[in-house]
């Protein structure tokens, strides 16, 4: 599919314009297009950016050590 990863596209990830994505994928974020509508969307409904990014750096970091640990 578009997704980049062979599976059909959700409408969550028919949200974000394509430009973002592509705006998100050059400062290389590491999202993918369905996680990055989900973000425009929770900021969209008030979350504040610099905590969701917060939480996603937090996420990642926990994801790393459990690899290491496996």
């Amino acid at each position: 599919g578009a997704d980049g990863r062979g599976g059909p596209v959700s409408p969550a990830a028919a949200a974000a314009p394509p430009v973002l994505f592509e705006i998100s994928r050059i400062l290389n974020t590491g999202l993918d297009m369905e996680t990055l509508s989900i973000c425009v969307r929770l900021c969209e409904q008030g979350i504040n950016p610099e905590a969701l990014s917060s939480v996603i750096k937090e996420l990642r970091k926990a994801t790393e050590a459990l690899k290491v640990m496996l």
